[in-house]
């Protein structure tokens, strides 16, 4: 449709391969609509259904999982079917190609049946997850666990390799299983938070894909290097208003470091 036609010009426009991007002229692409308060989002959603539902096991392609570091996926895709099943066969197919997945959550109440569905589905793909975000307001929905290092320990024991839970104005925590280690970020300016998230952890990725350290060979010193680093990213992400216009490249954040 329309939104897909233009978010494929968008990303060739920044140099983003598409090649795995798929139009269906059947669908609309969901729309999240942001409500702004003090800098703080909620949201409202338009998918009925929405294009990011609708893929197809069939259509996921698999030679671009086996060229591929990083597999990441959220749980948005997990809430319908046929998306579901394509996420879960995308998981498996690239685990087996020894790709890194990454997951991140990301809850959003008004895209599930129920709480119980959302508990019981995005909890179903963490034994799979090598590196997995969450933020301190999904610790219990993901763990049963409230407290942040506790909840990061419990994604530990059940196969993850490194957990990080973002704190809001408080930064982040990182735990494997050799350590646990905090970092705060600056004290910012609070514009927009729409993409706080996103930004942090595409900064993790960034230094895993960077680096090339696999998360099991973690050292704490370079951890707490990577949480700073991603916190420097949200921070800078946070001061201006969007999402994606507000994401800083590397040389901003470098300087900010």
């Amino acid at each position: 449709d329309m939104h897909g036609h233009l978010l494929k010009d968008t990303l060739e426009e920044c140099g983003i391969n598409t090649s795995g991007l798929i139009l269906d002229p059947d669908y609309f692409t969901t729309l999240a609509f942001v409500a702004l308060e003090n800098g703080e989002r909620s949201f409202s959603f338009a998918r009925k259904p929405g294009a990011d539902t609708m893929l197809h096991r069939e259509e996921v392609p698999d030679e671009l999982l086996k060229q591929t570091r990083i597999f990441h996926c959220g749980s948005l895709s997990l809430t319908d079917e046929p998306s579901r099943s394509a996420t879960l066969y995308a998981v498996e197919q690239a685990k087996k190609n020894g790709v890194l997945i990454s997951y991140d959550p990301n809850y959003r109440a008004l895209l599930w049946k129920s709480p119980q569905a959302a508990m019981e589905q995005m909890r179903s793909i963490i034994p799979s997850v090598d590196i997995m975000k969450i933020s301190d307001e999904e610790t219990t929905l993901l763990t049963g666990a409230e407290n942040p290092e506790e909840a990061a320990g419990r994604l530990i024991a059940q196969g993850v390799s490194c957990a990080v839970v973002t704190l809001g104005k408080d930064g982040a925590l990182m735990r494997t299983k050799d350590f646990v280690v905090r970092a705060k970020g600056a004290d910012r300016k609070v514009t927009d938070t729409t993409g706080a998230g996103d930004s942090f952890w595409g900064g993790i990725l960034s230094r895993f894909c960077f680096t090339g350290i696999h998360p099991d060979d973690l050292t704490k010193d370079q951890g707490l290097e990577f949480l700073k680093f991603a916190n420097a990213v949200a921070g800078l992400c946070v001061e201006k208003r969007g999402a994606i216009p507000a994401m800083p490249d590397l040389e901003e954040v470098l300087a900010e470091l």
